[in-house]
C-alpha cells in the first residue's frame, strides 16, 4: 500500500516536471520568436532608415581639423539602410584609421540618426620629412598640415622617415622635456633637434639672431639662462659665430662660425 503510494506521488512530481518543462519551453520559443519580430521590424520599418533625405542623420562633434569628408566616407554604405544594422565597433575602428581622430564613438539615435564625436590629436611641432612639412603629436603620430591652418611650433629635427611610431614617440618625448624644463624661455626656440637624445641641439633666436646651442642631456634651463646673460659680451668678441657648445655647466665654448 506504501509503495503504491509512492508511485502515485512521484507519478505526479513526474508530470509537474514535465509541464513545468513544457512551459518553459514555450514560453522559451515565444520570447525567441518575439525577438527575431522585433529584429526584422527594426532592420525592415523604413522609420528606422538612415535616410540622405533627412539633414540630421549623420551628426559629426568635435571637427575641427579633420576632413568632414574622410567622416562621411566612413559611413558612405550605411545610407538607406536601418541604424540598427550599422557595426558601430567597426565603424569607430574606421574613424580611428583617420590620422588626426584621437578617439571616437558613434551612437545610435532613436529613430534614425547617428551621433559621431570625435576627440582630435593636439599637435606638438612642425617635423620635415623629405621636403615635406608635417606636424606631429605627443604621440609620434604624423600628421597632415589642414588647410588654412595657423599652427606656432618649433621644428623637431631628428626624426626619420622610416622610424616606426614607438620610436618617434621617444624622439617627441625628449622634445616635450626640453620644452617644459625651459618654461616660458622655450618661446625663443625655433628648432631642436633630438636625433641623439644625448646630445640635444637647438637654434634659438636671441638678440634678433639664430644661435645653434648644444646643451647635452640635462639642465636645459640653467645653461641656456647662462648663455642669455653671457651672450652680449660673446657676440662683441665673437660677431661671427652661432654655433655654442653649452654641455659644460661651467663654460660655454664656441663651435662655429656663420
Amino acid at each position: 500500500m506504501a509503495r503504491e503510494k509512492t508511485k502515485r506521488i512521484e507519478s505526479g512530481a513526474n508530470w509537474k516536471l514535465w509541464l513545468t518543462g513544457a512551459g518553459i519551453v514555450v514560453v522559451c520559443a515565444s520570447t525567441a520568436m518575439a525577438g527575431l519580430m522585433v529584429r526584422e521590424y527594426a532592420m525592415t520599418d523604413p522609420q528606422f532608415t538612415l535616410s540622405r533625405a533627412h539633414p540630421g542623420a549623420l551628426t559629426v562633434e568635435g571637427l575641427q581639423y579633420t576632413g568632414r569628408s574622410k567622416v562621411q566616407r566612413v559611413f558612405a554604405g550605411d545610407f538607406e539602410h536601418s541604424i540598427f544594422a550599422i557595426p558601430l565597433a567597426e565603424r569607430r575602428r574606421r574613424l580611428l584609421a583617420i590620422d588626426w581622430v584621437e578617439d571616437a564613438s558613434v551612437s545610435r539615435i532613436w529613430p534614425a540618426s547617428l551621433v559621431v564625436r570625435l576627440r582630435e590629436r593636439k599637435p606638438v611641432a612642425f617635423v620635415s620629412l623629405r621636403g615635406f612639412v608635417m606636424l606631429i603629436d605627443a604621440f609620434g603620430v604624423l600628421l597632415d598640415q589642414p588647410p588654412e591652418s595657423h599652427f606656432a611650433f618649433p621644428v623637431l629635427r631628428g626624426i626619420g622617415v622610416d622610424e616606426t611610431e614607438g620610436q618617434r614617440r621617444e624622439r617627441v618625448r625628449a622634445f616635450l622635456d626640453v620644452q617644459e624644463q625651459m618654461g616660458y624661455l622655450a618661446k625663443d626656440l625655433s628648432e631642436v633637434n633630438v636625433a641623439d637624445p644625448d646630445n640635444i641641439r637647438i637654434v634659438a633666436r636671441v638678440e634678433n639672431r639664430a644661435v645653434e646651442l648644444v646643451l647635452g642631456d640635462r639642465n636645459f634651463a640653467r645653461r641656456y639662462s647662462g648663455f642669455l646673460q653671457h651672450y652680449p659680451e660673446i657676440r662683441k668678441r665673437s660677431p661671427g659665430i652661432r654655433t655654442f657648445d653649452l654641455r659644460l655647466d661651467d663654460r660655454i665654448t664656441a663651435m662655429g662660425k656663420e
